[in-house]
């Protein structure tokens, strides 16, 4: 059920996304603490702000809660994938592929544990990671985190 619930919030997202100037890079569907929550995340080439994650939430419940798939209360969170978001699925890898990542491996590899580099492809378990003129495989299983890189 949660999967059916991520793949139409996806579908509907994608289909507002593109009149709005946004992305959709990421949609969960969870349980916690007793309440359920539909989480978006979306972006935009500058970053979204929260005029954008407001007028996409209005846009959506109204789209989304016409196909009435959540029988039960739930809350609808709207915000961008954040600063430290580790990335964990292909549509997210595939959107943020030509940026900089820092990888962190759960056990050394090619000499190398913690490492910035250019995410090339991912294909859905093996990111491929430029780093020194080198590509370097990393199955998602061996990393503790790949996630976007940001200097302050």
């Amino acid at each position: 059920m949660a999967n059916d619930i991520v793949n139409l919030a996806l579908k509907i997202g994608d289909e507002l996304a593109a009149d709005m100037g946004v992305s959709v890079v990421d949609a969960e569907f969870k349980k916690e603490a007793g309440k359920q929550y539909l989480r978006i995340f979306i972006d935009k080439e500058n970053g979204v702000g929260i005029d954008d994650c407001e007028a996409f939430s209005r846009a959506f419940e109204k789209k989304f809660d016409k196909s009435d798939p959540v029988k039960d209360e739930y809350t609808l969170e709207v915000s961008s994938p954040g600063l430290d978001r580790k990335l964990k699925t292909k549509r997210e890898f595939d959107y943020f592929a030509g940026r900089e990542v820092d990888v962190k491996l759960f056990s050394e590899k090619n000499g190398l544990k913690e490492f910035s580099g250019k995410l090339i492809d991912f294909d859905g378990k093996t990111a491929k990671i430029e780093y020194g003129g080198d590509v370097i495989l990393v199955n998602i299983k061996e990393a503790a985190y790949i996630r976007l890189h940001f200097e302050f």
